[in-house]
């Protein structure tokens, strides 16, 4: 039964861990009219002692308690009962506490003074966390989305189980094509949040002047063109995850606006006079090393320490080289069952190739050489040679300018230059076309969109 269910029915058990009898009474007050059975102690021993004799399925811990701190509380049940999630209460503005609390496993946190709605959100949230019953089904998602047995992806989905039981912001490290908007999605689709929105937002892709509106909405006429009320990212993403990719890309400018927005849990539309609660998780990722920036002053420090406060380190698939043909043939079963084919194989000589290059790209660049092969071979067997990873021998021009690493351009000019002669042969008929090269028509439009080929090119 999960956690939600068992609140539903007055059966949830809360442990509230304050030294001041007022807070205590508010809180007890509070979660005793939201249907929950409640038990509250004054000190870190009592709450050891009772932690220890019942079974309960949220701590709210006040940090500063008259024998000892919250986070001693905190690291007290990460390691002794950790299906239980434990949530602070802070001091204002004591971002630092929050950071520490965080960090050393907390679900969430409030700060003082405690606000009833924050409050009822957090607990709700923490009580419909997926139960020790649902981890096989968790595993199974986990395991079908995030392939692969070598040790660094098995550290990666456990930690990114460890992640989904908390609220704690993460910063996602990695090149690109590993991986990291799909770690940030299993996060957010095994934790509290769920069944909320995931807001997948690329920092690089919007322009400078429109950030503040993009991100945080703005109202009617608040600049020529702003003919309606219209909400931002973090509305939109409002109870759910906001994804942040290449947050390295930000203004400085925007980093000191969002990183209010980050601490304050508030926003303000643009053209607005007051600012207005949003609950947020924020999930940053880049293939820059955030670090390096902060030192050459291209990202603001505090905004660093605010948005790293847990880091999962997405490996690179060169350091999962046992893996390959596993994840190659997910990715040419996709492909296969998009078309309505059946899927292509691969020969050993090509997962050997496969498995000896070193992939730039990572995943990506994997699914780009297989959908080329794909459009390359009129055969069901995928060998070596058609994954065009080195230049063909004797074909020394052909092959990319020395120092250029322009594999991905390569490889484009080789597939254009193969449907460009099978559409100048077939006088641009693109059925007859994609029966020469062996794939289907609707390969052969794709392939034409994505690389731009026009008629007039075969006619001039």
């Amino acid at each position: 039964m999960r956690r939600a269910d068992r609140a539903e029915r007055a059966s949830a058990q809360v442990l509230v861990v304050d030294d001041e009898p007022d807070i205590r009474e508010l809180l007890e007050l509070t979660l005793v009219r939201m249907g929950l059975d409640v038990a509250s102690v004054g000190t870190i021993a009592e709450a050891k002692e009772r932690l220890k004799n019942e079974r309960f399925d949220l701590c709210l811990t006040d940090m500063r308690l008259a024998d000892g701190e919250g986070l001693e509380l905190v690291r007290h049940i990460a390691a002794a009962a950790a299906e239980v999630p434990v949530a602070v209460i802070t001091a204002y503005g004591s971002a630092e506490n929050a950071v520490a609390a965080l960090k050393a496993g907390a679900f969430d946190y409030v700060s003082k003074p405690v606000g009833l709605t924050q409050l009822r959100a957090l607990v709700r949230a923490a009580l419909s966390l997926p139960g020790r019953t649902e981890a096989p089904a968790r595993d199974q998602r986990l395991h079908g989305r995030l392939l692969g047995q070598s040790a660094p992806l098995v550290s990666a989905r456990e930690m990114i189980v460890k992640l989904a039981r908390t609220q704690a912001p993460v910063y996602i490290s990695g090149e690109s094509g590993t991986g990291k908007e799909l770690a940030a999605r299993l996060i957010h689709e095994n934790g509290a949040r769920r069944e909320r929105p995931f807001v997948a937002v690329n920092c690089g892709a919007i322009p400078e002047n429109l950030m503040e509106s993009e991100f945080f909405g703005y109202k009617k006429g608040a600049f020529t063109g702003a003919q309606e009320d219209r909400d931002g990212f973090f509305q939109a993403a409002n109870g759910g995850t906001l994804f942040l990719d290449e947050v390295a890309e930000l203004p400085l400018a925007m980093q000191v606006k969002l990183l209010r927005a980050i601490q304050e849990k508030r926003v303000r539309n643009v053209g607005a006079t007051q600012e207005e609660p949003v609950d947020v998780r924020i999930i940053c990722a880049t293939h820059q090393k955030l670090a390096e920036l902060v030192a050459a002053g291209r990202f603001r420090q505090d905004l660093f320490y605010r948005i790293n406060v847990i880091e999962l380190a997405m490996p690179p698939l060169r350091q999962c080289r046992e893996d390959i043909p596993l994840i190659a043939r997910a990715i040419l079963e996709r492909l296969a069952a998009q078309e309505g084919t059946p899927p292509a194989r691969l020969t050993e000589g090509a997962l050997e190739e496969l498995q000896r290059y070193d992939f730039r790209g990572n995943i990506r660049e994997l699914e780009n050489i297989l959908e080329r092969a794909l459009a390359l071979t009129a055969s069901e067997e995928i060998g070596a040679e058609d994954l065009r990873l080195s230049a063909p021998a004797g074909a020394p021009a052909e092959a990319p300018p020395p120092g250029s690493g322009a594999l991905p351009d390569y490889l484009d000019s080789i597939e254009r230059k193969a449907i460009l002669e099978a559409l100048g042969k077939t006088a641009f008929n693109r059925t007859a076309a994609a029966k020469l090269l062996g794939i289907t028509f609707r390969q052969l439009r794709y392939r034409m969109q994505r690389l731009g080929i026009k008629e007039d090119e075969t006619r001039s």
